[in-house]
């Protein structure tokens, strides 16, 4: 079950009514995609996407509030859009494109960083923590304002949800504050989007610290399963996954317990199997066991993606054609918006 979705929107001024209600959703093509990327964000979109009138955008804009290696960041940007498809979007029923392709992002968004308060920005979550390490000098301002672009990202489009991890759902209500008081001070022009929240997988740990959210860009080779990871690259980091002294495999809350209950996320992700199923399948059986069945479920579950990718990423004019046409697309709604 997700969220319940508002009817598609009919009351934008000048904006043509929508025969199935939108959504919107990308990806900084920062680091290389996970496996949290696919159970808390990917495996949902492509259950959606066909019921909905669906954006999906690689969002490299917000990948440069950091230093980026052009090179590295182009083909990062393509792999993502891959990888978009290989976990089961046609970009014949939906729009894949890329984020900075579509100028009215950026329009919209200096016009949003405008709207929104310093004390409103200062309270984002995720810039405390990603800023708490560095000197309050160093801090660059695009990661300060960086969730008024993705306000604009989400606004442009008039997108009556947005699936996300929980860890977004603050961005989201931003998201809509910026929306209410714009349609306030000016007359109503965009949609209060709502968060979309997968009930389960929405927040995969480390492997190496079940603690912290599973992070695309960490250095740390035993942190994550990459979705293009062969085999036994797989297998090996997550036989290696931190767990804990225990011995009974439950599901469970306790930090202490984090490591187990995060490899049970993971193969609850990759089987669909109700947590009593999964719990009565390794009772009395020992970390061992459950790493290997891990290990086995996500291996079957990516060696399909892996194949679609590595054929989309021989056709490369083909990748090529599907983001002009999705850019070309997705500005046309953007800019009328605009």
């Amino acid at each position: 079950m997700t969220a319940q979705v508002p009817q598609a929107a009919t009351s934008v001024p000048n904006a043509a009514p929508q025969a199935m209600p939108r959504i919107l959703s990308g990806i900084q093509p920062s680091g290389s995609l996970t496996i949290g990327n696919y159970l808390g964000a990917l495996k949902q979109w492509a259950q959606l996407y066909t019921a909905y009138d669906s954006y999906f955008c690689v969002v490299d804009l917000h990948a440069i509030t950091v230093p980026q290696d052009p090179a590295e960041l182009r083909e990062a940007t393509r792999r993502n859009a891959a990888l978009y498809m290989a976990c089961g979007i046609d970009p014949a029923r939906a729009t894949i494109f890329i984020q900075s392709q579509v100028a009215a992002h950026t329009e919209l968004g200096w016009v949003l960083a405008s709207l929104a308060s310093m004390g409103a920005l200062h309270r984002m979550t995720q810039f405390k923590d990603k800023t708490a390490k560095q000197e309050p000098g160093s801090v660059g301002v695009g990661l300060f304002i960086y969730p008024t672009l993705m306000a604009a990202d989400i606004l442009l489009y008039q997108a009556n949800a947005v699936p996300v991890g929980d860890d977004q759902k603050q961005h989201i209500e931003l998201t809509r504050d910026l929306a209410q008081r714009f349609n306030y001070t000016y007359g109503d022009t965009f949609v209060l989007p709502e968060p979309m929240i997968p009930p389960s997988g929405a927040r995969i740990m480390g492997l190496d610290d079940p603690l912290h959210k599973m992070s695309k860009s960490s250095t740390v080779d035993l942190h994550a399963v990459k979705l293009i990871d062969l085999p036994d690259v797989a297998r090996k980091k997550i036989m290696r996954a931190v767990t804990d002294t225990g011995r009974d495999i439950r599901f469970n809350n306790d930090p202490a317990r984090a490591g187990v209950n995060n490899l049970l996320v993971i193969y609850q992700g990759f089987t669909d199997e109700s947590r009593e199923a999964i719990e009565d399948r390794f009772a009395g059986k020992g970390y061992g066991d459950l790493k290997k069945a891990v290990a086995d479920a996500v291996i079957t579950g990516l060696t399909p993606i892996q194949t679609r990718y590595a054929e989309l990423r021989r056709e490369e004019g083909y990748l090529d054609q599907v983001l002009a046409r999705g850019a070309e697309q997705a500005s046309v709604v953007a800019n009328d918006t605009l």
